[in-house]
């Protein structure tokens, strides 16, 4: 038997040989990103690829080397295709983003749309965002103030797209995809759940609660304490006051905001009833026009991947190796594909920063209908 020290000595030579043949192949890398760049030739081929992979299998001896060497020059040629961008990008051959950089967005002669009624949490963020004297109209349903957007009828909508409590809005994420919309701005606002009632209403007198889907999933703990009432979703806590304010039954109540209560009448029953103390939501400006501040610092965007293993690590690798701080990444079934998903990736960075045109160019060629949702 070997001794130990001398396998890994030998262990050793083979992996320096390694990466002096890394390099070597590296260097013929940068020769071949040199004659793409002046014929105009795509950097990922496919078809080139998948026979190169084959080739390369069919010299091992056994099926978990097989696998091991796919799997190592799966790597070998995604690194070499990242040299290959980086050198492109380099050279200024990037492609134009379509995406317009502005110094500000015009919040004063605005128009915007927010989703509900009166004491919604999302006419809370707008006002957050754009002011008190804000011009403003509410709708019914968040695909109506898309709508509105796409119409001319708003310049701006307040939708909420994440919860500390409850997660992501699927629904949210899906309109994006569904509208030529993009995000140019971002609000958290701390949200504070009341109960509230009818004037002259006790806890006791409860029997119904209604709020949104999200408020009820927020205030789950307080709920679990009382069992017996009816819990019923409505399309936003403001709408669920209005309702109880209706009513005018003491029977019913609603998980909404102070504003809200103060703007239909009703009074609060109790307070500190969300199940964590510190629960807050996002919102994001949505427009219709592909718009960036000159010091956004935050890009979100969506594509699908091919359904083959190890490729949503592929894509995922142009994150490290530019150097760019991924801080989200949620997923979402295709429509009409099953067991198919379609990824949402919030990253940091600038659209003009050179290492985010390096990834989005890589992305841009190895996934499927990638989506610029915005840079904010």
């Amino acid at each position: 038997m070997s001794d130990l020290n001398e396998l890994r000595t030998e262990i050793d030579r083979i992996d320096s040989e390694m990466v002096q043949l890394y390099e070597e192949r590296m260097k013929i890398s940068a020769q071949v990103a040199e004659y793409k760049i002046k014929t105009g030739k795509k950097v990922y081929d496919k078809e080139r690829e998948e026979v190169k992979l084959a080739a390369l299998k069919a010299l091992t001896h056994n099926d978990f080397n097989s696998h091991g060497v796919e799997e190592l020059f799966l790597q070998i040629m995604s690194m070499s295709r990242k040299l290959q961008y980086h050198l492109l990008t380099k050279e200024g051959v990037v492609g134009r983003l379509p995406f317009a950089e502005v110094e500000e967005l015009d919040k004063k002669k605005a128009r915007v749309v927010f989703q509900g009624v009166e004491g919604a949490y999302s006419q809370v963020a707008m006002k957050a965002y754009f002011g008190d004297q804000v011009r403003s109209f509410h709708v019914k349903k968040w695909s109506d103030a898309l709508e509105a957007i796409m119409e001319g009828l708003a310049d701006f909508a307040v939708l909420p797209i994440e919860n500390s409590t409850a997660g992501f809005v699927s629904e949210i994420y899906d309109l994006l995809m569904k509208y030529d919309d993009y995000i140019v701005g971002e609000q958290i606002i701390r949200i504070e759940h009341k109960l509230l009632g009818v004037p002259g209403a006790d806890i006791s007198d409860i029997r119904q609660v209604f709020s949104h889907e999200q408020g009820l999933m927020q205030c789950e703990d307080y709920l679990n304490n009382h069992r017996s009432w009816e819990q019923t979703a409505v399309e936003n806590t403001a709408v669920a006051a209005s309702h109880v304010a209706k009513e005018q039954d003491k029977s019913q109540a609603a998980i909404a905001s102070a504003l809200a209560g103060e703007a239909f009448g009703l009074e609060i029953l109790d307070e500190n009833i969300c199940s964590n103390e510190v629960n807050s939501t996002r919102f994001i400006i949505v427009s219709n026009q592909r718009v960036f501040r000159k010091n956004a610092k935050k890009i979100s965007i969506c594509f699908e991947t091919p359904h083959r293993s190890g490729s949503l690590y592929t894509i995922l690798s142009h994150f490290i190796y530019n150097n760019l701080n991924m801080t989200k990444i949620e997923s979402r079934p295709v429509p009409g594909r099953n067991w198919e998903y379609r990824f949402f990736v919030d990253f940091e960075g600038n659209l003009n920063d050179s290492a985010v045109k390096n990834a989005l160019r890589g992305i841009t060629d190895e996934a499927m209908n990638l989506k610029i949702l915005g840079n904010y």
